[in-house]
């Protein structure tokens, strides 16, 4: 179990900065403290890496944004094919039985007392 300077033991989080993008390394569990404790865990990634991974990141974080945006759209879509089968339907409802009351199939019955 690795230790960090405060005694605690150490959690393992992953840095997203431009030098170690993705770069696991341990550090100090309290949340905002100024405890200088930095052990790596993963070892150093070649330079080539350190150059490409960052903007891998920005363009997967740009496509993930308009995957968000496609899906809103779909939906909002999904919404209107509904309400306009549904407006369909009561058209066509209320086209029949205009049509069966001027046929005469469907009259105005009153109810005897």
């Amino acid at each position: 179990m690795v230790v960090c300077t405060c005694g605690k033991p150490a959690v393992v989080k992953t840095s997203w900065t431009n030098r170690n993008p993705g770069r696991r390394f341990f550090g100090c569990p309290t949340i905002g403290s100024n405890c200088p404790f930095l052990g790596w865990l993963d070892p150093l990634m070649c330079p080539r890496s350190v150059d490409i991974i960052p903007g891998l990141l920005r363009r997967i974080n740009a496509f993930q944004g308009v995957v968000e945006e496609l899906e809103e759209q779909r939906s909002k879509y999904k919404k209107y094919i509904i309400i306009s089968w549904v407006l369909f339907a009561f058209m066509l409802f209320a086209s029949s039985m205009h049509n069966m009351i001027d046929s005469g199939k469907l009259t105005n019955h009153k109810a005897v007392v």
